[in-house]
């Protein structure tokens, strides 16, 4: 069974790689990377590198990604086409396109409350497990035996910050 969803991550993943390639609209690209990135990261969690998949998701889902889409989204110039709201016509659409946001939306929220529900989780006390993540181990040796070093990797990324805003701030007054 781990193998199937193996191989469906694999073409997932693929696919969406290959429409990224093959659009030739800027947002789809950066909605087919978003849906590309997502499948890596359930590869990742496949491999049992979980934490590979929270920092896939949260440093190039989460950040960099969401600056392409706001980046085309604002330097795209699209001609909208003008509707008239006082037509019977278009309002009738426009609370079509509400109920179905609606609808949509309830069995969202109804087919992850039930996941929740469901799931026997660790940190309810619901159940033990033997099993060891990659972010708690990462976690206390770099609290523990690392803390040095992750500090001072620390200190030299807040300094690189400083430098660069003091750079842009002074470029831009001259």
């Amino acid at each position: 069974m781990v193998q199937i969803v193996f191989y469906l991550f694999i073409l997932f993943t693929l696919g969406s790689a290959l429409a990224v390639l093959l659009t030739k609209n800027v947002l789809y690209a950066a909605f087919f990377l978003l849906l590309t990135l997502l499948g890596v990261a359930g590869l990742f969690v496949l491999a049992g590198a979980d934490f590979l998949a929270v920092s896939q998701i949260m440093i190039y889902m989460g950040g960099v990604l969401v600056l392409v889409i706001f980046g085309v989204m604002l330097t795209h110039k699209a001609d909208a086409p003008q509707t008239d709201y006082t037509q019977p016509n278009t309002i009738l659409i426009k609370h079509r396109s509400w109920l179905w946001a609606l609808v949509i939306a309830g069995g969202i929220f109804s087919v992850l409350y039930t996941a929740l529900v469901r799931g026997n989780f660790v940190l309810l006390g619901q159940r033990e497990v033997s099993y060891r993540s990659t972010v708690d181990t990462i976690g206390r040796l770099l609290m523990t035996e690392y803390l040095i070093p992750f500090e001072i990797a620390g200190v030299l990324l807040l300094v690189a910050l400083i430098g660069a805003t003091t750079i842009a701030a002074s470029s831009r007054t001259n």
